[in-house]
């Protein structure tokens, strides 16, 4: 375990270096959050009733959305682990006495929160100094602040170990491109980062609210903005559970499976 984590800190100090990159992100993640919620307050204006959120809790929802952007980033797949794969190099990688999974998962972990620490305070303090009901919205009290927090990370989990299936697909693949176009697609919006999913139609919204996506982003945020509750909340996190056992299963039996196939030429 500490060989792993020492890859975690590694990748997540390396990530808190791009403070300049970040600073723009802060600026493009609060213009664009202000941007969607005047663009949804006007349709709110016109027939509240007819949203299946409120605009407080909806309203939160992108502010929420925006800090933590860069924690469920649909395009958050490392170049280089990609690149190792086509060019060969990762035999290096199968030198060490590791678990590939592991050091994988542990670097893409690492890197989204190294990304998210350095952009989501300045986000969430602005946000919560907007009056309402434009701004972040307090939370119903302390067990919804600590079960939102506790979703969270099990989103994070579904969501880096969707990625780790991405990356050993590309064992299977000559290019790796196609696929990693459709997944960021489908992560977009069926985690909720293109409309939270309660807007999406009926029949297709309850089919996206128990797919791996919805585990993602949708499950934490929502907690928060309070349109989670009671024993729907017990409900959406034991689906998160599920989620992150089930895709991790399946990334450590495509982990086998192509350490079985993989052939290193050369000496």
């Amino acid at each position: 375990m500490k060989k792993y984590f020492a890859f975690f800190r590694l990748r997540f100090l390396t990530g808190l270096q791009y403070r300049v990159a970040a600073f723009s992100g802060i600026i493009t993640q609060f213009v664009w959050g202000a941007l969607l919620i005047l663009g949804y307050q006007a349709f709110y204006r016109s027939e509240p009733e007819a949203f299946p959120m409120t605009f407080q809790a909806t309203a939160t929802y992108i502010w929420l959305q925006q800090a933590f952007l860069m924690l469920f980033q649909p395009w958050g797949f490392e170049n280089e682990i990609f690149e190792s794969i086509r060019s060969g190099a990762v035999a290096y990688e199968l030198c060490r006495p590791l678990s590939m999974y592991s050091m994988w998962f542990s670097r893409t972990a690492a890197r989204r929160f190294s990304q998210v620490l350095l952009r989501c305070f300045p986000v969430l303090i602005l946000g919560a100094l907007l009056p309402a009901p434009y701004g972040i919205a307090p939370p119903a009290g302390i067990l919804p602040l600590l079960l939102s927090v506790f979703s969270l990370i099990l989103g994070t989990m579904v969501g880096v170990a969707f990625c780790m299936i991405i990356y050993f697909s590309a064992f299977f693949t000559v290019s790796v491109e196609g696929t990693r176009a459709i997944a960021a697609s489908l992560i977009e919006l069926l985690q909720g980062a293109v409309i939270p999913i309660p807007f999406l139609p009926d029949g297709f919204r309850q089919v996206a609210e128990i797919l791996p996506f919805a585990s993602m982003m949708n499950t934490p945020l929502r907690i928060y903005a309070g349109d989670i509750v009671g024993g729907e909340i017990l409900r959406t996190v034991a689906l998160q559970v599920f989620w992150a056992a089930a895709l991790i299963f399946a990334g450590k039996l495509m982990e086998r499976s192509a350490m079985k196939r993989t052939v290193v030429q050369g000496g």
